[in-house]
């Protein structure tokens, strides 16, 4: 827009550089608060909505916990069926609408695997939400019968509407998912961890004292280290704190029941596992959530990168520290953590590396039985190992040592049922 210089009668005089300034400053400061007005009537026009879809995959069998020879792990189906529904609702007339999708449930049944997931829209409240599901549904069979990625029988799909409260508490309760993104540097005289960032992060305190780090698994069980019940293990002596500080917590609950391994013998390292239940149960919000458990067949390549959260000193001879603390380190092969300038024979079975040989990135006191995680493709994380052991903290050549979670998977679910 111009602005013209004003005339009166034959005099003739310009507006002041100020005063055209703040004309203009007014126009602008009209326009953006017209913008925001318009937006926010848009959006508050539309709402968050979440279906349930069911549908079954055929022919096809699962890996089991037991370990047997078939073609699919369940972790890959979910991924797989994830990227579908993504790709089946982006291609489609409600791509505008369409936000996300998340596969809550994998149900094996015989040769086939009924597979339960959430998929998020935003709509516009004037349409009724029956006409939504059936466009929805139409969509979603029509689509299903034409994809080469997944054998799926059309008419095992179903869809149904859920109110908001459910569905998000659904999808809040679906493990190894977190609401930050992922900025990590290290933990050992590194960053601190931002909020939310870890919601399966545990400390475990006796008589209120951190001792050790854990893992939430589920809104009443935890996995941890043996080793840190080897001179404490009356429950009643424990709490357990939830949060990125120790003081003040987010959350506190009593423990109810410890579980260690049954084979594990200090000052031996081996079996160094144990499950911890608490009491009250949780509930899950963003800063809450529950990791996911690998199954017992998933292996995890040497030079993968996994991160480790914890409260842990430092440096080696420090105190526990009051903030959560996050490294990005890399999985060691076994082949070099068990070279002789390494740990040599001391690597046995159910163990691994990570971190790295110049050192630098490593856990520490006060880690012990916290978490080691990597994330697949979906950025759902699983729960690889367990703080166990090391010399000194990132130190040349001695590497941080993990329990491996998958080669316990078995022991986990028959003393927790998950």
């Amino acid at each position: 827009m111009m602005y013209r210089a004003v005339e009166f009668g034959t005099q003739r005089r310009s507006l002041k550089p100020w005063m055209v300034a703040l004309l203009v400053l007014l126009l602008l400061t009209v326009v953006a608060v017209g913008i925001g007005l318009l937006a926010h009537f848009l959006v508050s026009g539309q709402k968050m909505e979440y279906y349930h879809g069911t549908f079954k995959i055929s022919d096809l069998q699962v890996k089991s916990n037991s370990g047997q020879n078939t073609p699919y792990q369940l972790k890959d189906l979910r991924e797989m069926s994830e990227t579908l529904v993504d790709e089946i609702f982006i291609d489609s007339a409600l791509n505008k609408h369409y936000i996300k999708n998340q596969v809550v449930r994998l149900t094996p049944e015989e040769d086939d695997v009924k597979v339960d997931v959430i998929i998020v829209f935003q709509f516009p409240s004037a349409e009724p939400r029956t006409v939504r599901k059936r466009k929805i549904r139409s969509i979603l069979n029509e689509k299903i019968k034409n994809t080469r990625a997944l054998s799926i029988n059309a008419s095992s799909v179903e869809v149904n509407a859920m109110s908001s409260s459910t569905g998000r508490l659904t999808v809040q309760a679906c493990c190894g998912k977190r609401a930050v993104p992922l900025i990590v540097n290290r933990i050992m005289s590194g960053d601190m961890a931002a909020k939310a960032a870890w919601p399966w992060q545990a400390s475990l305190q006796h008589n209120n004292v951190h001792q050790c780090g854990a893992t939430l698994i589920s809104n009443t069980w935890l996995v941890t280290a043996a080793h840190c019940f080897k001179t404490k293990a009356n429950p009643r002596q424990w709490t357990v704190s939830f949060g990125t500080t120790i003081n003040p917590p987010l959350m506190k609950r009593s423990i109810k029941r410890i579980i260690v391994h049954e084979r594990y013998r200090s000052p031996a390292r081996e079996y160094d596992i144990a499950v911890v239940q608490f009491s009250p149960r949780v509930t899950f919000t963003d800063d809450i959530r529950r990791v996911c458990l690998p199954e017992a067949s998933a292996t995890f390549q040497p030079n993968s990168t996994v991160y480790i959260t914890g409260f842990g000193a430092l440096f080696y001879g420090g105190e526990s520290q009051n903030n959560l603390r996050e490294a990005r380190v890399k999985i060691i092969s076994d082949d070099v953590c068990k070279q002789p300038h390494v740990y040599g024979s001391d690597i046995k079975f159910g163990m691994f590396c990570a971190g790295y040989l110049e050192g630098i990135y490593d856990a520490c006191r006060g880690d012990s039985g916290g978490p080691l995680v990597g994330k697949d493709l979906k950025d759902t994380w699983y729960l690889i190992g367990i703080v166990s052991w090391g010399d000194n903290c990132g130190q040349k050549n001695k590497p941080g040592v993990y329990t491996k979670v998958a080669n316990y998977r078995n022991w986990i679910a028959s003393k927790t049922g998950l």
